[in-house]
């Protein structure tokens, strides 16, 4: 019962600074401040296996930071009250990409069958909406092992569709103000209907979705609040009969803990795997095609021996063997003239001390997801 009600209460104490510093009661707030960080800080103290703990850390260190402006900073304070008709929108500010990533499918190595679901649920409707009369997918779930480019993804369709690009993870939403977490969730597709509806598609793209809309032992009222707001707001933009552009793109490192309800609100759902022998040949010609290579470098024996290796393990592994080069030109020739070419030894030497990020035991485990919950 503690922890229900410690969260409540600083819940209360939250909101009340916030209306405050909004209404210029700089005392008040900073007394509620104070009330809400330590109540938080017995939380973080009584309960530390949480799953919540680093949210509540960060919001005390948010409270704490708003304490020292009102505090210390009297032009802060001053200008408050002249900028609060652009604060609430500060949030939608912080997550969207005015300038999107600069990714496109070309720049992905092969995901072949994940590109061609996300151009058919995506890409197709927005080009030729009068084509598809039973409406369109506007929920895709990208799952699989860390570092498979699932964020690469929906950057590129962003791109595809000279759309706006929502970078939305979880804690963003979390601990931007302690009770305001729905609230947050109902600007971001309030904003992403506009834009639609303007005449530009909108890409709301979650990053680690699974801590904002999976279910855990011990939570509170606040996380219940807000997957209920975001269920409500993914079956706002599914009506088949309204023509509105703005996809929800989810990403999961972890898909067994999403709850069901909102699994079957992903219309399409997509395994992003490790990538296969030809995908990690494409992976290492992409990302040492600005290097100098000998001429003894084989790309296809590089592939064979990373099996089991990520995206970012293989980018990770050309890093390190490009800096290996670089250290020794440094170390040798104090940086003047040209580094030498990179062998085939030094990726060998590399990869001796590197292994894959991604536990096999894992790679099984979104395999039988996939089988019970795949559409694309």
């Amino acid at each position: 019962m503690a922890f229900p009600y410690l969260q409540e209460m600083a819940t209360r104490y939250a909101r009340a600074a916030v209306a405050a510093d909004k209404d210029g009661d700089y005392e008040t707030a900073i007394n509620n401040y104070r009330k809400a960080i330590e109540i938080l800080t017995k939380i973080v103290r009584m309960y530390p296996d949480s799953p919540l703990i680093s949210t509540y850390l960060e919001m005390i260190k948010s409270y704490e930071k708003r304490i020292q402006q009102l505090q210390s900073n009297t032009e802060a304070i001053e200008s408050n009250t002249a900028s609060k008709s652009n604060e609430k929108d500060s949030f939608i500010n912080d997550i969207v990409l005015t300038q999107k990533p600069n990714v496109k499918f070309s720049d992905i190595a092969d995901l072949k069958e994940a590109k061609q679901a996300i151009v058919e649920a995506i890409v197709y409707p927005v080009k030729r909406p009068d084509l598809f009369p039973l409406g369109w997918p506007r929920g895709i779930l990208l799952f699989g092992p860390p570092g498979c480019g699932k964020t690469m993804l929906a950057a590129a369709v962003a791109n595809e569709v000279n759309g706006y690009f929502l970078y939305v993870d979880a804690a963003s939403i979390m601990s931007k103000w302690l009770g305001e977490a729905e609230k947050n969730v109902s600007k971001i597709f309030k904003y992403a209907r506009q834009k639609s509806e303007e005449g530009s598609p909108a890409i709301i793209f979650i990053d680690e979705i699974d801590a904002l809309l999976g279910t855990f032992s011990g939570e509170v009222g606040g996380e219940v609040r807000v997957r209920n707001q975001f269920l409500k707001e993914m079956d706002g933009i599914q009506d088949k009969d309204k023509k509105i552009h703005v996809y929800v793109i989810g990403a999961t490192n972890k898909p067994w803990q999403l709850d069901e309800a909102f699994v079957r609100r992903f219309n399409k759902r997509i395994l992003i795997p490790l990538p296969d022998l030809e995908s990690r040949r494409q992976l290492f010609a992409l990302y040492t095609k600005g290097l100098n290579l000998s001429s003894d470098v084989d790309l296809d024996r590089l592939a064979q021996l990373t099996e089991g290796y990520s995206a970012s393990d293989i980018r990770d592994i050309i890093q390190a063997t490009h800096t290996l080069v670089i250290r020794e030109f440094f170390e040798q020739k104090n940086g003047e003239g040209e580094p030498r070419s990179i062998t085939m030894e030094d990726f060998l030497n590399i990869l001796k001390e590197r292994k894959p990020s991604v536990d096999p035991l894992f790679v099984k485990r979104y395999d039988a997801w996939f089988e019970k919950f795949k559409a694309l």
